[in-house]
């Protein structure tokens, strides 16, 4: 009798334990949310103030709408659907000059193979700015009717036909021509810049750009954020160019979620200006309203990517989103209007 009631004391005493153990990490998690982050930026101009619209980010200038990259799709961007984000890539070329395009090679979208007469990769890391710029860049748009409308644009053995190219804002654009025809008219414009590059190559991007945002646009320096899917990359730009904005990396973003969804965000001190999400990665749904929250307490804004379907569009709007990146600014605007 005596054994039979030491064993249910100690099973008591242990549930005493397990439940104290328990309360005190309650507790412990309860605090570490109440208490609010630091802001990694005081004044983010990549925000929208609470109830306001999200602000349009034309994806690659708008690759539904115009040849993705060129200045052509900017202009219309800018001047048929009033964009307040450009977003685009950056490669180095072989001669050290910063151009705008996806893929690390011109083939996709441009006419390389008409001219050159062969498939073969046409890396932009290989070839000049000057070689770069003998290619129509919107030789393979089709638009939405699929009548290819720049392909007659000039002939392959056309004497003018880098200039033709230059003047219809199809060739090949550097960072330098992007915040050249904005800088004078345009102050209030934000881009949304990747480096693609990895390495020695990726670090020399980031050098370009902030000698170009220090010295030669300093209004825009506070409009530009970089992003990276380079890890090294990512580190360079917070050791070396503090004074530029970042956006989350794919590992810095991968760690947000987790921390967010562990209720451990307290502990993550990445100081990025703006989180850049798509809807949903490895099956996990990106789009709950704690990651805008979560974000915003920190003083960050929150962008999706790459949303091209009305029914999207209108989800991530109500969620309260700060910028949707899109290669349709055409209905992306639609659907705002629709709003107002």
């Amino acid at each position: 009798m005596k054994y039979y009631t030491n064993s249910k004391s100690k099973k008591a005493k242990g549930w005493v334990i397990a439940g104290s153990i328990v309360g005190v990490i309650a507790v412990f998690f309860l605090v570490i949310n109440l208490i609010p982050p630091a802001k990694v930026v005081e004044n983010n101009p990549f925000l929208v103030k609470e109830g306001e619209l999200p602000m349009l980010a034309a994806h690659r200038g708008g690759s539904i709408t115009s040849p993705e990259n060129t200045l052509k799709a900017y202009e219309s961007a800018l001047n048929d659907y009033d964009v307040d984000i450009f977003e685009t890539d950056l490669w180095l070329t072989k001669d050290g000059y910063v151009v705008l395009n996806h893929d690390s090679d011109i083939n996709r979208c441009s006419d390389v193979e008409v001219i050159t007469g062969s498939s073969e990769s046409y890396k932009i890391a290989d070839h000049t700015l000057d070689e770069l710029q003998n290619f129509n860049m919107g030789y393979n748009f089709a638009g939405v009717d699929n009548s290819y409308p720049y392909r007659d644009l000039v002939t392959t053995t056309q004497e003018d036909r880098k200039d033709v190219i230059k003047q219809n804002d199809l060739s090949i654009v550097t960072i330098n021509d992007l915040f050249d025809r904005y800088y004078d008219t345009n102050k209030d414009l934000l881009f949304i810049v990747e480096i693609k590059n990895g390495g020695e190559k990726g670090y020399q991007v980031a050098d370009i750009l902030d000698d170009l945002l220090t010295n030669t646009y300093p209004d825009y320096k506070d409009r530009v954020v970089i992003g990276t899917f380079h890890n090294e990359i990512e580190n360079y730009l917070k050791e070396e160019h503090q004074t530029l904005h970042r956006g989350a990396s794919t590992g810095v973003a991968a760690k947000f979620v987790i921390t967010t969804l562990t209720f451990t965000n307290l502990f993550d001190f990445d100081d990025f200006t703006c989180l850049q999400l798509p809807l949903s990665m490895y099956g996990i749904d990106l789009t709950w309203d704690i990651y805008i929250q979560e974000a915003h307490e920190r003083n960050a804004a929150v962008q999706y990517w790459t949303i091209n379907e009305e029914d999207e569009m209108r989800k991530m709007i109500e969620k309260g989103c700060d910028a949707i990146m899109t290669d349709d600014p055409g209905l992306l605007r639609e659907v705002l209007n629709s709003y107002k």
